[in-house]
């Protein structure tokens, strides 16, 4: 039995693969990592799952103020509201901390270019052009006529050239984050 006081302490390894050789860790203003493809992705599954209780009481609310008897009876306003929603909620957390809960969780973080916290105007706008992963593709199903899978199919590619257009980003940002002048940065250890 060997005495483990004796022996150096070896540093813990990074469980994030943007430490991984083959993925070069880009450094971040205030001296953060940018945080993996991977990481994101999941962090926005788990973030979708937790607002689909925000939004069933936000629909809840509306439905139950308006006396809405029908799913088609004030349509476009429950749209229009269900977004405001959405928006205040990110805009609130991205403001408050730059972490939502399920950024929390994937140990990422917003913030603006220079590596500050994210003011309420570039949130916004922040929020607004994320509808790219899906509006452009949204349109083109619309103008092309497509249902069925061949939306499906359309949508999903869409997203998935969207999501890799990080990749050949010199600072390995998602499209939106460089429009808006913000970041993701990971905050593992930290």
């Amino acid at each position: 039995m060997t005495d483990s006081a004796a022996q150096p302490a070896t540093p813990p390894r990074s469980t994030d693969s943007a430490a991984s050789p083959r993925t070069p860790c880009v450094a971040e203003p205030g001296g953060y990592a940018v945080p993996t493809l991977r990481r994101r992705l999941l962090s926005m599954v788990y973030e979708s799952l937790l607002l689909f209780g925000v939004l069933f009481l936000a629909g809840y609310l509306f439905s139950a103020l308006t006396q809405q008897r029908s799913g088609l009876m004030y349509r476009h306003a429950m749209q229009t509201w269900l977004f405001l929603v959405l928006g205040a909620y990110f805009v609130w957390f991205w403001t408050h901390g730059g972490q939502t809960l399920a950024m929390k969780t994937w140990k990422i973080r917003l913030v603006d270019a220079q590596g500050q916290p994210v003011r309420a105007g570039r949130a916004v706008l922040r929020y607004a052009l994320a509808w790219l992963w899906v509006l452009p593709a949204m349109a083109l199903d619309w103008a092309l006529g497509l249902t069925g899978w061949n939306s499906v199919a359309l949508l999903a590619s869409w997203v998935v050239l969207w999501a890799l257009a990080m990749r050949v980003m010199p600072d390995h940002q998602f499209v939106h984050d460089r429009l808006a002048g913000t970041r993701l940065v990971s905050v593992l250890g930290k």
